[in-house]
C-alpha cells in the first residue's frame, strides 16, 4: 500500500467516525472563506500609468478583489455572506470596480431542490436572482494537501464562463488597438476567455456537498478554489457551533433568471461604454 492508499484510508476512517455527528438532524457548520483575485495592470491607461499611479488605482481595487465571506451549511442547504468591513482610510472613496455599482448579497444553495438564489444590487435596483445549480462535472484526482487538520483531495472541472466577470476578463492584446480613437479604459477590457479551467481541494472529513459560492457537488466540503484569477481559501471552520443560525433563502428584490441577469448587466455595461466614448475619454488619464 503505498502513502496516497494509506492517507486516503486514514481519512476514510475520520470520515466514518464523524458521520454520526453530521447525520443528526440539526447539523450546521461555518467554514469562514478569503477571497482573493488579481488583476494584470501592466497595460493599464494604455501602459502610460506611473507605478505611483498603478499603486493608487490597486488600493482601490483591494476592497473589491479581496473578501471574506461565511459559509453557514446544513447537510442540504447553505447561505453564503460576505463580512463587512470598513474601508481603510482614503479608500472610502474609490473607484468600484467589478460589476460596476454593482453589490452581492446573500447567496443561497439547496442541494436537495438543486436551487440557487443570490441577491444581487445593481445600479441601486435590488435583484433576486433564481436559478438551478450549476453543475460541474468533477474529475476526482488522487492528489491530496493538508488544509488546517483536514486531509483535502483535488479536483478539476471545465467551467464554461457566463455572464459579466470582471475578474476573469483579459487585457486587449498591445498590437490590438481599438477602431475608434476615442476608445477609453473601458474598452482596454473587451475580452472575456469562454472556459475557465477550476480546481477544488475537498475534504471527505466534512461529508457534505457544499462549497462556497456557486461551487459545489462534491463528496466533501470544498476548502480550496482556484478559478482563472481567483483564489476562495478556508480560513476557519466550526462544526455544530452553540448558536445556530437560521438557514433562510433570501426574498428581496425583483426575481429574475440568472440570464435575464447577465443581460441586464451587459447591456447597461453597454450603455456605459457608449458614454464614456461619447466623452472622448476625458477622465482617463488623471
Amino acid at each position: 500500500m503505498n502513502l496516497s492508499q494509506v492517507k486516503l484510508s486514514i481519512t476514510l476512517l475520520f470520515s466514518f467516525y464523524f458521520f454520526v455527528s453530521f447525520a443528526q438532524k440539526d447539523f450546521q457548520g461555518k467554514a469562514y472563506y478569503e477571497s482573493k483575485t488579481t488583476v494584470d495592470m501592466s497595460n493599464f491607461g494604455g501602459g502610460q500609468l506611473s507605478e505611483e499611479r498603478k499603486k493608487q488605482i490597486a488600493d482601490r481595487m483591494k476592497s473589491a478583489l479581496e473578501k471574506s465571506y461565511i459559509l453557514t451549511f446544513s447537510q442540504t442547504e447553505s447561505i453564503y455572506k460576505e463580512e463587512q468591513k470598513l474601508d481603510a482610510p482614503n479608500q472610502g472613496g474609490g473607484m468600484r470596480f467589478g460589476m460596476m455599482s454593482s453589490s452581492g448579497g446573500d447567496e443561497y444553495k439547496n442541494v436537495k431542490d438543486q436551487q440557487l438564489l443570490q441577491e444581487n444590487e445593481f445600479f441601486g435596483k435590488q435583484f433576486l436572482i433564481s436559478d438551478s445549480l450549476p453543475k460541474l462535472d468533477w474529475e476526482l484526482g488522487s492528489e491530496n494537501k493538508m488544509i488546517g487538520q483536514y486531509m483535502c483531495f483535488k479536483a478539476t472541472a471545465i467551467k464554461e464562463a457566463d455572464g459579466f466577470d470582471f475578474s476573469s476578463f483579459r487585457r486587449r492584446d498591445n498590437n490590438e488597438k481599438p477602431k475608434d480613437s476615442t476608445a477609453t479604459k473601458t474598452e482596454d477590457i473587451e475580452e472575456l476567455p469562454k472556459q475557465i479551467i477550476v480546481t477544488a481541494w475537498y475534504t471527505p472529513q466534512i461529508p457534505v456537498n457544499q462549497g462556497p459560492g456557486e461551487y459545489w457537488g462534491l463528496p466533501g466540503l470544498i476548502l480550496e478554489v482556484n478559478a482563472d484569477r481567483t483564489t476562495i481559501l478556508c480560513s476557519k471552520i466550526v462544526l455544530n457551533p452553540s448558536e445556530k443560525e437560521e438557514i433562510k433563502a433570501p426574498s428581496k428584490g425583483k426575481k429574475v433568471g440568472k440570464k435575464e441577469y447577465d443581460t441586464i448587466v451587459k447591456e447597461k455595461m453597454e450603455e456605459m461604454r457608449e458614454m464614456f466614448r461619447g466623452r472622448g475619454g476625458r477622465g482617463g488619464n488623471h
